[in-house]
């Protein structure tokens, strides 16, 4: 479980002449907004890209969904002596976006060492930021690179985080405590390890944002926190409803995709319409929901990882084989901008899976 940090908590950030609406208890608009991101050589563009958004994505957030908000932020690199400067730093939460501008500004991309970095360590640390019990929860992971452990191959700590974190149990616990897990991809170094950062963000309910492109990261974070708040806000209103369905999905020992469907069918049925960032690209992968989200820890999964990662180079073959100028449009096509349409099974199969894994 995490510990909470002995230091006064700050009710919400104030945004410039904007007024915050009263809220009541437990109510999803109040918001609590972690960033993990890894600080190492690779990712200065993306540390820019938050930097001069910030002021933006908050404004937004508040504008278009009355949201009282916090912000935290865990920077990560490596362990020694891979990375001599830090493993992790945290940066609480707090309630002025200012603040959260200047850490930024003393975040840089710098270190490394071999291809992993400290994941693991950065979960451990967003578990335990001082997260309140009555705040739609949000970390936004943002990596180019493995977690130890995984793979084995030009790893140093080839069985795991040397100080013993487990990102496998540290994403269960996140979970028990309603934290929604986004990891975005930087692709395409991420891709061979897309399926396991799927996998962690789909255990506590959340997406895998793959990201092409710095420049659309506030994009992804404004589109991600809107969808959320319209899932927290569902379930609550509908929760006796979904808890029910849920429930005899196991007694008839149906699988997780068979309860989505369920679920789904019953806001279909009530004509309910939800927010939806476009994300196609990110859907789970198979192996992601019914292989690696039922390992118990690491171990586990870089077995099972071992196991399709042939297969997996089989399929980056095939798509290497895709014209360079399909890529290009690609490319152009992508972006992350909010609908409004009826639930996806996409998005009742995260419902489910905070509904179960949730204490």
């Amino acid at each position: 479980m995490y510990s909470r940090r002995n230091q006064k908590i700050p009710i919400g950030i104030q945004v410039e002449k904007r007024e915050q609406p009263e809220l009541a208890e437990h109510d999803s608009s109040i918001l609590d907004l972690a960033f993990a991101m890894d600080c190492t050589g690779s990712m200065s563009s993306y540390i820019e890209s938050a930097r001069n958004n910030i002021r933006s994505i908050v404004e937004d957030i508040v504008r278009s969904e009355k949201s009282d908000i916090r912000l935290a932020l865990v920077e990560y690199r490596d362990h020694p002596p891979q990375d001599t400067t830090f493993v992790t730093r945290v940066h609480n939460f707090t309630n002025d976006v200012n603040e959260m501008k200047n850490w930024l500004e003393q975040c840089q991309a710098d270190g490394g060492g071999d291809e992993p970095e400290a994941v693991a360590d950065a979960l451990r640390d967003v578990l335990d930021l001082s997260w309140r019990s009555n705040a739609t929860k949000i970390c936004i992971l943002i990596s180019d690179a493995p977690p130890h452990g995984l793979n084995g191959k030009g790893d140093a700590f080839a069985r795991g985080c040397p100080a013993g974190h487990d990102p496998m149990r540290l994403v269960r616990d996140m979970a028990e405590l309603s934290i929604t897990l986004y990891t975005v991809g930087v692709e395409p170094p991420i891709v061979p390890y897309r399926d396991f950062f799927m996998t962690i963000a789909y255990i506590t309910g959340g997406q895998y944002v793959p990201m092409v492109n710095a420049q659309l990261l506030a994009q992804v974070i404004v589109g991600g926190v809107r969808e959320e708040i319209t899932l927290e806000r569902l379930m609550q209103d509908a929760q006796e409803d979904i808890a029910r369905e849920v429930q005899q999905a196991e007694e008839e020992g149906v699988d997780d995709r068979e309860t989505a469907r369920r679920v789904n069918s019953y806001f279909t049925s009530k004509k309910t319409r939800t927010k939806q960032m476009r994300n196609k690209a990110g859907a789970t992968s198979k192996v992601a929901e019914e292989c690696y989200s039922k390992c118990t820890d690491m171990s586990e999964v870089r077995s099972k990882f071992k196991m399709v990662e042939a297969k997996e180079e089989e399929e980056e073959e095939e798509e290497d084989n895709v014209g360079a100028d399909d890529k290009e449009k690609v490319n152009e096509e992508t972006n992350y901008e909010v609908d409004e349409d009826d639930m996806s099974l996409e998005q009742a199969k995260r419902i489910v899976q905070k509904v179960k894994n949730r204490k």
